[in-house]
């Protein structure tokens, strides 16, 4: 008897499609899934999270010891929060009540000089405004500015640099009401203390026509500090606080180390200090004798790190210490020269220092750092997905302000 081998094929085949069809079934909707633990109000930051919880007391995250290694691994473990916790009304460790101030889409967000109210540049109307905390806003200046990409305010935050898409930049001095134009080939701007300063990067065509330089305020009397040429990218200017250093300088020792100079405006020889790590971001305390900065290396995943060094005279590179939160410093604020409030992500994909866009759809929780005891708390789990650009505390400590990197709204969290 003949096989017919087409007809044995397809009810071979009809059986294997069943199998699978069956099989896909079973996955679907029967094969048991694994427990997924939902936190409760007291448990919130006791779960699998990588830092030990405090046990007992207001659902406060706090952490010891700044000087142990940073675990090598993937993904940090996310906080899962019950949605029908209440929010407190003030941050407690827990999940906290979240208030929107400014709906505007802003840029360039600081406290005014009394430390109590928001400045901020609003991308849509060209306006700059201040607005306290009880959301009420008043225009610093009835002069519109279209179209403004940065702007880098003075200490004493009477005036701001604006900076534009086609390379313009302006200095605009609210008391006065004046405005000057500066170079458009000058880039990189930061204020000295006294805020009547500025140092920047020249950028000619030719990299021997590039270099550091001081002036006034209004781009009046240049100074010449120093050639940069084809290491302008390696240059920041940074004016410190204690009017001692304008700029930084990054040489590379090898993919995971760099050393990193501190120029002066009259070409002192200051001390170096190495960095374990690129991607090199700082800020000063207000006195300019420590600077917090993050930086990523093989041994953190390539992910940013956070750490606190001495950076005044004969002291600069002393006293380093990991802070071992993974997050960067421009998001960051010094609340007190000992005191720091940090935008942690709860999730950082591995090579988030080298590509900080894979970020940008994390959420942050809000951690308080004590730089004499290296205790960190978690103090706030704002009551929504937000992704953090730039953390801003009020001079009294009383509330937290914060903008997110996709509305760009100014909201504020009650810390007292």
């Amino acid at each position: 008897m003949s096989i017919n081998y087409k007809k044995a094929g397809l009810i071979v085949g009809f059986i294997i499609l069943c199998i699978a069809l069956g099989y896909g079934i079973f996955v679907l909707f029967f094969k048991p899934q694994l427990p997924t633990t939902t936190i409760k109000g007291d448990d919130i930051g006791q779960g699998t999270g990588d830092l030990p919880s405090a046990g007992e007391g207001e659902g406060t995250k706090i952490i010891t010891g700044i000087d142990g290694e940073l675990p090598s691994g993937g993904e940090t473990d996310q906080t899962v929060i019950d949605d029908e916790i209440p929010a407190d009304e003030k941050a407690q460790g827990g999940i906290t009540k979240t208030t929107v101030i400014s709906a505007d889409t802003s840029i360039g967000a600081t406290t005014d000089k009394s430390g109590s109210s928001v400045l901020y540049y609003n991308s849509e109307d060209g306006k700059f405004y201040k607005v306290d905390k009880n959301g009420q806003q008043q225009a610093l200046s009835n002069k519109v500015f279209f179209n403004v990409q940065k702007v880098s305010w003075a200490p004493n935050k009477d005036k701001a640099i604006l900076e534009y898409p086609d390379g313009a930049n302006i200095l605009y001095n609210f008391n006065t009401k004046k405005q000057a134009t500066l170079p458009k080939h000058w880039e990189g701007f930061n204020f000295s203390p006294t805020s009547n300063q500025i140092v920047a990067k020249s950028i000619g065509l030719d990299p021997e026509n590039r270099w550091l330089l001081t002036s006034n305020d209004d781009g009046s009397g240049a100074t010449i500090i120093d050639a940069i040429g084809k290491n302008a990218d390696k240059v920041i200017p940074s004016w410190s606080p204690n009017n001692l250093s304008i700029a930084l300088f990054q040489e590379s020792m090898d993919f995971d180390r760099q050393r990193i100079y501190f120029v002066g405006k009259n070409k002192e020889n200051f001390k170096a200090t190495i960095v374990n790590g690129r991607g090199f971001q700082h800020q000063w305390d207000s006195e300019g004798k420590k600077m917090l900065y993050s930086v990523y290396s093989s041994d953190t995943n390539l992910n940013p790190n956070l750490w606190i060094v001495d950076a005044q005279g004969e002291s600069i590179g002393q006293n380093r210490k990991r802070l071992n939160l993974q997050t960067w410093a421009e998001k960051c604020n010094f609340s007190s020269d000992t005191t720091i409030y940090c935008a942690v992500p709860k999730t950082l994909p591995e090579g988030a220092g080298v590509f900080p866009q894979l970020a940008k759809q994390t959420s942050d929780n809000i951690y308080k750092v004590d730089l004499q005891t290296g205790t960190k708390q978690l103090i706030s789990v704002p009551d929504n997905e937000y992704n953090i650009d730039n953390i801003i505390v009020s001079e009294d400590e009383s509330n937290l302000y914060f903008t997110d990197s996709f509305a760009k709204q100014i909201h504020k969290i009650k810390l007292k």
